[in-house]
């Protein structure tokens, strides 16, 4: 087993799903990133991003050396970039993941497995719990991870706070497996 002190974030250079790939995030995707993330409708649940791409090229950059966090870039089979996750804020063997969205027009099935990549990564990686918070208003969200089997621990104005437990993000891997090869393909 793992010493939970000692598990370390590795960047994947590509993650292979079903239907998406997972990549690291670079500074060409800027204008991808600037665009999803002040988007008026998907900007809604989050914190306020800058729509200077010059900006987003910076925090890039200084991401490429960041071992605190993996960003990552959903795309779809044929490359095609189709929202972003990352894992991040790490405690012993629990992971935040947030940062998530997909883009106008992606299927329910690209939420499920991009969600299942993440979480089977972060298994690989050492990691046995996840914690993560949502918005309130964000209803779909909450009511997503609830079915993932994410519970609520704590509740502010501004966010609901979840943590999922090792025995239920196995059991979210096993129901929704139909949406994943077995194993994942990871690309270092």
């Amino acid at each position: 087993m793992t010493d939970p002190e000692l598990i370390a974030l590795r960047k994947p250079a590509r993650i292979l799903g079903n239907q998406l790939i997972l990549r690291n995030a670079a500074p060409a995707d800027a204008g991808f990133i600037v665009a999803l993330r002040t988007d008026p409708e998907k900007s809604r649940h989050l914190s306020p991003t800058s729509p200077d791409v010059a900006k987003q090229v910076e925090w890039l950059e200084g991401y490429a050396t960041d071992e605190s966090q993996i960003y990552l870039i959903i795309c779809d089979r044929s490359d095609a970039p189709i929202g972003t996750v990352r894992i991040y804020d790490c405690h012993g063997d629990s992971f935040c993941w947030g940062s998530w969205i997909l883009a106008a027009g992606s299927s329910s099935s690209a939420s499920i497995e991009s969600v299942l990549i993440v979480y089977h990564f972060a298994l690989l990686l050492g990691f046995r719990s996840s914690h993560f918070e949502v918005r309130p208003e964000n209803r779909s969200v909450l009511r997503f991870h609830e079915r993932f089997g994410a519970e609520r621990v704590r509740e502010t104005e501004q966010s609901i706070h979840y943590r999922i437990a090792n025995e239920r993000i196995l059991a979210s891997l096993q129901k929704y497996s139909e949406f994943l090869p077995q194993p994942i393909e990871i690309a270092w």
